[in-house]
């Protein structure tokens, strides 16, 4: 249920000690989390007082230990982590369970997005006004073989054309929100590609936000094409009948009782 009487306008200092949580989940990523974490504590200095949030999937290589070396000499970064690998829904909530901050941005841990992009984001949603907006990146410029830009717009397309979103770049790992909006959504494996539409089907507005994007350094991804194409159509069903299922409430009011003689 939403909280559409709350003003989410920019924070100030007194609100909170912490503007910003940056959440970023990782699966066997040793090759890259650190200059990701230097990359996010560099770009993220324009935006206030922030932590960044690392969430471990289960990995099998160094990430952990890398990580957690680096959060032992940084107070501002944090490593969260899973028992066993759950899927990045699951790591991005786990992180925002655990932030400590009213706005989260979120990135992909293999260092093609660019950190950069997050403050003028986060100016975006904090000057709304009403009920807090997703701040959703948009690649303009992708730098990945030819076979998933194909599979990509595909899908895109596809969840377009069928959930109304007004999204063109769902599966974008460059977003921002405001965490207790984000808690009161349903979680599930998958939802991270559907945010435009749940959040919109709660009432938050949809801000569009061009972003950079660059090709991996090192690594490689956890996803096939045609592998994520297949979950993709399972879970755009799922989420249609979420969608159609969801009634949410434009304003919510508790009535004071009137005091004698009122």
């Amino acid at each position: 249920m939403s909280e559409p009487t709350t003003d989410y306008r920019r924070p100030s200092h007194a609100d909170t000690p912490l503007r910003a949580s940056v959440v970023i989940a990782v699966l066997d990523e040793a090759e890259n989390v650190a200059a990701v974490c230097e990359e996010t504590l560099r770009g993220m200095e324009r935006a206030g007082a922030f932590e960044i949030v690392f969430v471990d999937d289960g990995s099998a290589d160094a990430t952990p230990q890398i990580l957690q070396d680096i959060a032992g000499r940084d107070p501002r970064v944090r490593l969260v982590r899973h028992d066993r690998r759950c899927g990045k829904s699951q790591a991005v909530r786990s992180g925002v369970l655990a932030a400590r901050a009213p706005w989260i941005a979120t990135l992909d841990g293999d260092g093609q997005n660019d950190p950069d992009d997050l403050p003028d984001m986060l100016d975006k949603a904090w000057s709304g006004e009403g009920l807090a907006p997703l701040v959703a990146g948009t690649r303009v410029r992708r730098d990945d073989p030819l076979s998933r830009l194909i599979a990509t717009r595909i899908a895109n397309g596809f969840r377009s054309w069928v959930l109304g979103d007004h999204c063109p770049d769902t599966g974008c790992g460059v977003k921002v929100f405001h965490r207790d909006s984000f808690l009161l959504l349903p979680c599930f494996e998958g939802m991270h590609r559907f945010l435009p539409a749940l959040f919109q089907r709660y009432g938050h507005p949809l801000i569009n936000h061009p972003v950079k994007h660059r090709a991996r350094a090192a690594g490689s991804s956890k996803y096939t094409n045609w592998g994520r194409a297949l979950v993709g159509i399972f879970d755009t069903m799922g989420v249609i009948w979420l969608v159609r299922r969801t009634r949410a409430p434009g304003r919510i009011e508790e009535r004071q009782p009137k005091g004698p003689g009122a």
